[in-house]
């Protein structure tokens, strides 16, 4: 039985065994504890032998091996616990070591270790409280938003990991090819690309966004969830060469209907966590970012405010802030700054924002322009403590106008003929929106750094 099943089930003097990894020891004058925990639930079982009944020679043995990082198997009984804090325990009658671990190097002693230090052994680091408490929420997260795209009608669509398409046009893209490129500089030679694998250049996706509206186009509504990649010199917190991202696509839909669904899906992923997360999340709370559980449940209760991005830089400008505490002047024109999204959340709105129709000059070439021609049908999802959560748009329609912003960026039209094809024949209005994955568990769990919500990590000279 898993320990989450074990410590459900409550006492009931069954006789069972408990698989695990030992985290503590403790050796009394006639008691032995040891706490083994399998990565099933936060807590661990107390298993309990008691030398003054008799133990098998062999059990002996074993608990004079064992340490901390161990793996075991022990069968006993559970009965109720005198201790207070659990419920249960096992009293334990016997002991196989099944994997020891060195006490004088294994690296998890039995002390706080920085979260820089434990993301240098990312293959360990899942033992500890924080890391198995991450794990368990990101799996839960990644549960609910297939349940809530299933609920609303969404097909899954597996877009491509390898494209010859930008889809943002900021060209920060890991090529991937064939050529022997090393050589190809030794040599002085030119690449062929005619002669690559697949015949032209070629990358790992920065989005699956484009691909995502084609099948948009033909069944109403689908989604994508997969990893997706940025080359981008960035060494922050904020940003993974590596991550994973939500998109959903909807035909018939405007920026009204996308803003909604985007509210929906926030609330829906957060009320599962509140509920099915309950202890790893209190854990987040007392010991990794002090209101998060608070801070979860403001969102699922709030209505969700919106406001333009002319108005909302009005209000920025307007504050004391601005003149005083901002580190970047705002201004029409400027891309808001996570300094201006959570002065709007959580000074200005007190709760969720939604910013819509964004400069087209700071937004991609994808998204349906306005009647003003200055301002694009896009939207920013603020919300307290992070800033920007989501990220989406009604996508341009209208095939002239689609062509002439294309030009006006330098794109090459030739390349994108297909995706030009969805508004040529049996075109539609269409919106969709990207979660980056980690950025949500980020804003679940409190923590602080991206690269601790993701299992392993792929950021600039670490791979």
């Amino acid at each position: 039985m898993l320990v989450k099943d074990i410590l459900a089930a409550g006492a009931g003097e069954q006789e069972l065994v408990v698989s695990g990894w030992v985290r503590t020891k403790r050796d009394m004058k006639s008691l032995v504890f040891v706490e083994v925990n399998d990565g099933s639930c936060f807590a661990g079982i107390q298993c309990t032998f008691d030398k003054g009944r008799g133990l098998g020679s062999g059990t002996e043995r074993e608990l004079a091996r064992l340490t901390s990082g161990a793996s075991v198997e022990i069968r006993g009984r559970l009965v109720p616990s005198p201790a207070s804090g659990q419920k249960v325990e096992l009293a334990a009658e016997e002991l196989t070591l099944i994997g020891g671990a060195d006490a004088e190097t294994y690296p998890l002693q039995k002390k706080r270790h920085s979260l820089e230090f434990l993301r240098e052994i990312a293959h360990l680091r899942a033992r500890t409280n924080t890391f198995g408490s991450v794990a368990r929420v990101r799996s839960r997260l990644a549960l609910a938003v297939h349940r809530f795209f299933e609920e609303n009608g969404f097909f899954f669509i597996h877009t491509p990991v390898i494209t010859a398409n930008d889809a943002e046009g900021a060209g920060a893209m890991f090529q991937v090819t064939t050529l022997d490129i090393p050589e190809l500089a030794r040599t002085g030679t030119p690449p062929d690309w005619n002669r690559d694998f697949f015949g032209k250049r070629c990358y790992l996706t920065v989005s699956g966004q484009l691909e995502a509206e084609t099948y948009a186009c033909a069944l109403s509504r689908v989604y994508t969830f997969g990893p997706t990649f940025r080359a981008e010199n960035s060494n922050t917190t904020r940003h993974l060469a590596e991550f994973w991202m939500i998109e959903p696509e909807m035909a018939f839909t405007g920026l009204p209907g996308l803003a909604a669904l985007a509210e929906d899906f926030l609330k829906y992923l957060f009320r599962d966590a509140l509920e099915k997360s309950a202890d790893d999340l209190d854990f987040f709370d007392r010991r990794v970012q002090k209101g998060v559980i608070e801070n979860l449940q403001n969102v699922v209760k709030s209505k969700f405010t919106h406001i333009t991005y002319t108005d909302a830089v009005n209000e920025l400008q307007k504050s004391k802030a601005a003149k005083e505490a901002f580190e970047f002047k705002p201004y029409w024109g400027c891309d808001l700054q996570t300094e201006h999204e959570k002065y709007l959340t959580e000074k200005i709105a007190d709760g969720p924002v939604i910013v819509t129709d964004y400069p087209k000059e700071i937004k991609a070439f994808y998204m349906k322009q306005n009647d003003d021609d200055k301002t694009v049908r896009a939207m920013d999802v603020l919300v307290p403590r992070l800033g920007e959560i989501i990220g989406g748009s009604q996508r341009e329609d209208d095939l002239e106008k689609l062509g002439v912003r294309m030009k006006e960026l330098g794109m090459n039209t030739a390349d994108y003929t297909w995706y030009m094809d969805l508004r040529r024949y049996g075109g539609v209005p269409h919106s969709g929106f990207g979660l980056g994955f980690e950025r949500l568990v980020q804003y679940v769990t409190g923590m602080a750094n991206i690269r601790d919500v993701i299992p392993y990590p792929r950021s600039r000279q670490r791979v």
